[in-house]
């Protein structure tokens, strides 16, 4: 019978393997754990509601469904903001797979405008003591007056919207559609006792006790809320969000892209300059990350490139100001479609002006540029060419020129005789090209 005596060494190293494999799964059980924590996600608007407020909203909610929040928490202060970003917010709000809740706070501050309608598509809304909600009049949320049959026409819609978030949510739709037509607005209490909000919470741990054990329907299940001592995971507005927050204002997004533009041509007219060139491209890059997020109008992009076109053809062919004209007219039309939504505008005067600043700029800049590249050199060397001389000794072919009272090295393909007349033809450093002068 033969008898196996295991190898010491393959034992060792069969233990430390499998030592290696229960920590990295100790790890794992640990790591998992920490993700998956009975946890709450919490953001933070304070503020106007834009495009930027839309996508980060828009990005917290697929976050805490990723990480198995209980709830995403919005802890909001709006006056409002622009109707297009709120809808976008809205449908999310009403997709998600995860409870959110709207918390109006801090004491003193407000759900106004766009806030209410992001307050009713919410699961469930709470309010600090001292805070309001409402006055969501499509006007206040534009940010500009409009003709009264477009104004009736948005607040219909606006009212059809709030309507249909409060029947999915169970509010009160009669309040929500006075807030949208009479620009009502409510305190916390009011709000409370006549079904526009859940609850009022002092401050965040209040919140996450009185929420504790609420049902809340999404749509595929019914889910029970366990937020009592949950762990709070915040994720305020980081850089990335604040750049593009303060970059996104149409005004801004616009000036960046039309400086982007000037120093792109700029570096194409004179190759080499560098600054002009690096400057253009920073500023595209913003207008760009701006205008990612503002939705803009092709239509009105390639009319403002075709303005650019025509005044740059105007240096080179003589149209009498037709090109100039009609690349002004382009760029105003261009520049007033370039955001996709009406309430998203740059500035008329911001318009006029850029127009008026950006043909000057084309057509009289190249213009002098142009001319000043073929209009013959008068100073330094180059301003010698075609001046006529006199030899002062034989050039055959090297000798010496007198040009202006000044003596030259000269260098000539024919016999040039001293006393003779000369004309320069070329001028090389120190020595210049000349040949006999013909009346």
């Amino acid at each position: 019978m033969t008898i196996f005596t295991p190898n010491i060494t393959d034992t060792i190293f069969s233990r430390t393997i499998r030592f290696i494999i229960a920590l990295v799964a100790v790890g794992l059980i640990i790591t998992q754990g920490s993700v998956w924590a009975n946890h709450v996600d919490w953001i933070q608007i304070d503020g106007a509601i834009t495009p930027v407020t839309a996508k980060y909203i828009t990005d917290a909610v697929d976050r805490a469904e990723e990480n198995g929040a209980e709830c995403l928490i919005i802890q909001m202060d709006t006056p409002g903001g622009l109707l297009q970003a709120t809808f976008e917010i809205d449908k999310r709000l009403l997709d998600a797979k995860v409870p959110v809740v709207v918390y109006v706070a801090p004491s003193g501050g407000q759900a106004a405008s766009a806030g209410t309608f992001i307050s009713y598509a919410a699961h469930l809304v709470a309010m600090a003591p001292s805070t309001n909600i409402g006055a969501a009049h499509p006007v206040t949320m534009g940010g500009q007056d409009t003709s009264q049959v477009m104004l009736e026409k948005q607040t219909n819609d606006a009212v059809a919207h709030i309507k249909g978030l409060a029947n999915k949510r169970g509010r009160n739709a009669v309040w929500a559609e006075a807030a949208v037509r009479q620009s009502v607005s409510i305190t916390d209490r009011e709000a409370l006792d006549i079904g526009v909000i859940n609850l009022i919470a002092s401050n965040l741990s209040d919140l996450l006790d009185q929420i504790d054990g609420w049902e809340v329907e999404l749509e595929d299940q019914t889910v029970i809320l366990e937020t009592q001592n949950a762990e709070i995971q915040r994720h305020p507005m980081d850089w990335r969000y604040r750049i593009l927050d303060k970059i996104s204002d149409p005004n801004i997004a616009y000036i960046l892209m039309m400086l982007g533009f000037y120093g792109i041509l700029f570096e194409l007219r004179s190759p080499g300059t560098i600054f002009p060139g690096v400057v253009g491209a920073i500023c595209l890059i913003l207008a760009f990350f701006a205008l990612q997020v503002l939705t803009i109008n092709v239509a009105g992009l390639l009319l403002i490139l075709l303005a650019i076109l025509l005044w740059i053809l105007e240096v080179h062919v003589p149209s009498f100001g037709l090109l100039t004209i009609g690349g002004i007219v382009s760029f105003i039309l261009g520049s007033m479609m370039l955001f996709k939504y009406p309430e998203v505008k740059v500035s008329l005067g911001l318009i006029i002006t850029l127009a008026v600043l950006t043909a000057l700029f084309l057509v009289v800049g190249l213009g002098l540029a142009l001319r000043t590249r073929f209009t013959k050199a008068t100073t330094g060397t180059q301003g010698l060419v075609g001046e006529e001389g006199v030899a002062v000794s034989l050039l055959n072919p090297e000798g010496q020129v007198s040009v202006h009272g000044e003596v030259w090295k000269a260098k000539s393909s024919e016999k040039i005789k001293k006393g003779e007349r000369i004309i320069v033809t070329a001028v090389d450093g120190l020595k210049m090209q000349v040949r006999k002068f013909e009346p």
